[in-house]
C-alpha cells in the first residue's frame, strides 16, 4: 500500500509536468490541460501533506527533527499509560465485567463446542492436545516429589477417615446381598491348600505330641492320617453343603465382626491403631512410590501413543461433559454464575496488576518496536489516507480552478 500511494504521488507529479508543458499550446475552456494542471497540482499538495502527516506519526519526515513529529516513539510512555487507563475503565471494572457476562450463556457455548466436534478434526485436536498436555505435565514434575505429595495427601485423607465403620457396613451389606458366599468358599479352599502344603509339618507335630507307646506301635502315623483325612473331609463337606453348621458359624462370625466394627468402640480403636501403624510403615511408602511410578510412566506412554485408547477416552469424556453442559439448564446456571463471580473477582483483585502489566510492558518496548507494531497493525489504512488525500486534493484543485474561471 505504501508503494501504491507513493506511485500515485509520482504519477501526479508526472501529470503536472506534462500539463505544464502543454499549457502554452492550448487555450480556452475546451482545453483539458488547465484542468489537469489544477488537478495534479492540488493532488501533489494533498498527497505530500498526508504523507507528511502519516510519516510524522511514526518517525521524523526525511530524518529532519521537525517539532511534533515522530509522535508515537516520542510519547510511547504516555500512550502506555493511556492504554492502561482505557483498559481499566472500560474492561476491568467489576460492573463492566458483570454486565458483559450477565447476558452470556458461557456454559452452553462451551458445552456445544465440546459436544459437536468430538468426532471430527477439531475433536481429534482436542483429544491429542489434552493427551499431550497430560504427558508434558507428568514429565515436567519431579516424580519422587510428586509421588510423595500424592502419598501425603492420601495419608491425610485416610487419617481423617474412620475406616472401621466403613468396613463394617461393607461387610454387613455383602452379607445381606449374599455376596459373602464366594469369599467363604475361597477361604475354605485356601484352608485346604494350606493344609496340603503343610502336611509334613502337621505330621511332625502329631508325632512329637504322641507318647512313646503310640510311636512304638506305629499308631502315630495312622493318627496323623486320620487327622488329615478328617480335616480334608470336613472342608469338602463345608464347601459343597450350603447348610453346613460350620458355614453358619463362619457367617455368624462375619456378622458379629461387621456389628463390632460399627458399634464396638474398643474394636474400632484397634482397627484405627492398625491403620495408623500401616500408614506409618516405611514399606508402605516404598510400595506406594513404586506403584505411583508405574502409574506415571504408564500414563505418559499411553498419552504419547497415537493408537492408545487414552485419546479416545479423553474425547468421549469431553463429549459427555459437553452434552451435559449443553442440555442441563440448572448446571448452566450454576456454571455461568460461578464464571461471572470468578471474572468479577479477578477484575476486583487483579485489575490494577493487569493494567500495570500492560503499561510496564509497553514502556519496556523500545521506540522501534512500538513503531513497527503499531504501524503493522494500522499502516495499511494510513496509506489509504495518503491515496484519498491525493485524489481529494486533486478534486479540490479542479473545483478551485472552476470557480476561478467561471467567476
Amino acid at each position: 500500500m505504501r508503494i501504491i500511494a507513493t506511485s500515485l504521488l509520482v504519477a501526479m507529479a508526472a501529470l503536472f509536468a506534462l500539463a505544464r508543458s502543454q499549457i502554452g499550446q492550448a487555450s480556452g475552456l475546451a482545453s483539458p490541460w488547465p484542468w489537469l494542471l489544477a488537478f495534479s497540482e492540488a493532488a501533489m499538495v494533498g498527497g505530500l501533506a498526508d504523507w507528511f502527516a502519516v510519516t510524522a506519526l511514526f518517525r521524523h519526515p526525511l530524518g529532519l527533527p521537525i517539532p511534533h513529529t515522530a509522535i508515537i516513539p516520542e510519547n510511547k510512555d504516555r500512550i502506555a499509560d493511556t492504554m492502561a487507563v482505557f483498559l481499566r475503565d472500560n474492561f476491568l471494572t467489576p460492573q463492566v465485567v458483570a454486565r458483559r457476562l450477565s447476558g452470556m450463556n458461557l456454559a452452553f457455548a462451551v458445552g456445544g463446542f465440546l459436544a459437536e466436534p468430538a468426532s471430527g478434526a477439531m475433536g481429534g485436536r482436542l483429544r491429542n492436545g489434552a493427551a499431550e498436555l497430560i504427558a508434558d505435565v507428568l514429565e515436567s514434575l519431579d516424580p519422587e516429589r510428586l509421588g510423595s505429595q500424592v502419598r501425603v495427601g492420601l495419608v491425610k485423607q485416610l487419617e481423617k477417615l474412620d475406616v472401621a465403620p466403613l468396613i463394617g457396613q461393607l461387610v454387613a451389606t455383602a452379607i445381606a446381598d449374599r455376596r459373602h458366599l464366594p469369599v467363604i468358599d475361597s477361604m475354605i479352599r485356601w484352608a485346604g491348600l494350606t493344609i496340603e502344603d503343610n502336611e509334613g509339618l502337621i505330621r511332625d507335630i502329631i508325632h512329637q505330641r504322641a507318647n512313646a507307646v503310640i510311636r512304638w506301635t506305629g499308631l502315630d502315623e495312622k493318627l496323623a492320617n486320620s487327622v488329615l483325612d478328617g480335616l480334608y473331609k470336613l472342608l469338602a463337606e463345608v464347601l459343597v453343603d450350603p447348610e453346613h453348621p460350620l458355614r453358619s458359624k463362619l457367617e455368624e462370625g462375619l456378622d458379629t465382626l461387621a456389628h463390632g466394627l460399627v458399634h464396638d468402640p474398643e474394636l474400632r480403636q484397634k482397627v484405627e491403631g492398625l491403620k495408623r501403624e500401616l500408614l506409618a510403615n516405611p514399606a508402605v511408602s516404598a510400595w506406594w512410590q513404586a506403584v505411583w511410578e508405574r502409574i506415571r510412566t504408564g500414563l505418559i506412554a499411553r498419552a504419547r501413543d497415537p493408537d492408545s485408547r487414552l485419546g479416545g477416552y479423553l474425547g468421549e469424556t469431553m463429549a459427555d461433559l459437553g452434552r451435559t453442559l449443553r442440555d442441563d439448564p440448572a448446571l448452566q446456571l450454576q456454571i455461568n454464575r460461578f464464571a461471572r463471580r470468578t471474572a468479577v473477582g479477578v477484575a476486583t483483585r487483579y485489575g490494577d496488576q493487569i493494567v500495570r502489566l500492560v503499561s510496564e510492558t509497553v514502556k519496556r518496548w523500545d521506540a522501534t518496536t512500538v513503531t513497527s507494531r503499531i504501524e503493522g497493525a494500522v499502516g495499511r489504512d494510513l496509506q489509504f489516507i495518503r491515496i484519498n488525500g491525493t485524489l481529494v486534493g486533486g478534486l479540490v484543485g479542479v473545483l478551485i480552478h472552476a470557480l476561478s474561471v467561471l467567476v
